[in-house]
C-alpha cells in the first residue's frame, strides 16, 4: 500500500501563500519493491513495499530488531537485497548518486581529534565537496544551530548532544536533496529531540525528502506524513499517518445528566459505561443521528467528546499487540 495522503504537506495554502502538491502527485524520491534480505539463514526482511514522495517526511516505525536499518542500507544501496528492487530518485543504483543522498547511521562515530568545523567539511567532501567550501558551510551550519562558540573546539570536547548535532551537521553540509536518518532521537535529550523536530521540518519546508527510523511513535505522529510500519520483517502497513488512525473508529465519550430513559435505546451496542460516561465508538452514521436521540429522549447531555485514534492505537491493531509492548520498552529504554 503506497502512501497517497499527506500531511506535512497537505493540498491546499501553505503559510507563503504556494499550494501544496498531493503526495500522490509527486514524483518519487524512493521506491521499494519485495526488498528481502537474510543473514545466516534468517530473514531480517521480508517483502518489504515502500513509495516515499519528494518533499516528504516519512517514518519507519518498528521496535529494535524489526528490520529497520537493513531496509534503510537496502535504500541506500549499503547492501544489496537478496531479493526486490529499490530506487532512489529513479535510479536502481543510489551510489551513483551519493552527491543527493546525506546518511546518518545509527553507529555515531566522528574523530575524537578533529575539530568541529574539520568533522563537517571531512563528511562534506566524502559526498564531493571541496573542502574549502565545506569549512565555509560548516561555520554558517554551526553559527545557525547555536554551536558557533565551538568551531573549533575538538569533538572530544562536547557533549554528546552537541557531538551528535555536529555529525547531522555533517550529514546536511552537502545540501542533499535526500536524508536519512537512522534513530537520530536515540540518546537526545528532550531540548535536543525539540531542535531536532525543527530541523527536520525545516529540511522538509526547503524541499528535502527525510526519511527516518524510530521506535518512538509521537515522534513518527508530530512530524510524518507518511509510515512504514515495520514489526518481524515485515511492513503490515505502508501510507499515511491519517489513514493509518483511520483504521480504528473514533470514539465517543458521553456524560449525561440522566441515567435512565427511552435515549438509551439510541447508544450502539458496543456501548461502555465507565462511571457516570458512556464509551462507544462513532456510529458510521455519524453523530447527528445519536444527538437527536438522546436530545429528544430527554437524556440531558452534560458533555460529549470525539477522539480519533493516535498511531499508538493504530499500530497496535495493526502490528500486533506483542510488537506494541516491545515498542514501549524500547521507547521507555531510551528513556532512562
Amino acid at each position: 500500500m503506497d502512501m497517497a495522503v499527506s500531511n506535512h504537506a497537505a493540498t491546499g495554502n501553505h503559510g507563503d501563500g504556494s499550494i501544496a502538491v498531493p503526495a500522490d502527485a509527486r514524483p518519487l524520491a524512493i521506491e521499494a519493491r519485495g526488498l528481502v534480505k537474510s543473514f545466516d539463514g534468517t530473514r531480517a526482511v521480508d517483502g518489504v513495499d515502500i513509495s516515499v514522495p519528494e518533499g516528504a517526511i516519512y517514518g519507519i516505525l518498528g521496535p529494535n530488531g524489526a528490520g529497520k536499518t537493513t531496509t534503510l542500507r537496502m535504500l541506500l544501496g549499503i547492501i544489496d537485497p537478496d531479493e526486490g528492487v529499490r530506487r532512489v530518485f529513479g535510479h536502481d543504483r543510489p551510489h551513483d548518486i551519493g552527491r543527493l543522498i546525506g546518511y546518518l547511521p545509527e553507529e555515531r562515530g566522528l574523530y575524537p581529534a578533529m575539530k568541529c568545523i574539520e568533522a563537517i567539511a571531512f563528511m562534506g567532501a566524502l559526498r564531493g565537496l571541496p573542502l574549502k567550501e565545506g569549512r565555509a558551510r560548516a561555520v554558517e551550519l554551526l553559527e545557525r544551530h547555536g554551536l558557533g562558540h565551538a568551531a573549533d573546539r575538538q569533538i572530544r570536547q562536547l557533549s554528546k548532544g552537541m557531538a551528535q548535532t555536529v555529525q547531522l551537521l555533517g550529514t546536511l553540509v552537502h545540501k542533499p536533496r535526500l536524508v536519512v536518518l537512522d534513530e537520530p532521537f536515540s540518546g537526545l535529550d528532550a531540548i535536543n529531540q525539540g531542535k531536532l523536530e525543527l530541523m527536520i521540518r525545516a529540511l522538509a519546508d526547503d524541499g528535502v525528502t527525510v526519511i527516518f527510523s524510530t521506535h518512538v511513535i509521537h515522534h513518527a505522529e508530530r512530524l510524518c506524513e507518511g509510515v512504514a510500519i515495520i514489526a518481524g520483517g515485515k511492513v503490515p502497513y505502508a501510507g499515511s499517518v491519517e489513514a493509518a488512525r483511520d483504521r480504528i473508529p473514533a470514539q465517543v465519550r458521553l456524560e449525561t445528566r440522566a441515567r435512565e430513559g427511552a435515549w438509551l435505546e439510541f447508544l450502539p451496542a458496543e456501548t461502555r459505561r465507565n462511571g457516570d460516561f458512556f464509551q462507544f465508538p462513532l456510529p458510521a452514521t455519524g453523530i447527528e443521528p445519536l444527538l437527536k436521540g438522546l436530545i429528544e429522549g430527554e437524556a440531558g447531555i452534560l458533555s460529549l467528546s470525539i477522539e480519533r485514534a493516535g498511531l499508538h492505537d493504530a499500530f497496535v491493531a495493526i502490528a500486533g499487540e506483542a510488537a506494541a509492548r516491545q515498542l514501549q520498552a524500547d521507547s521507555e529504554g531510551a528513556a532512562r
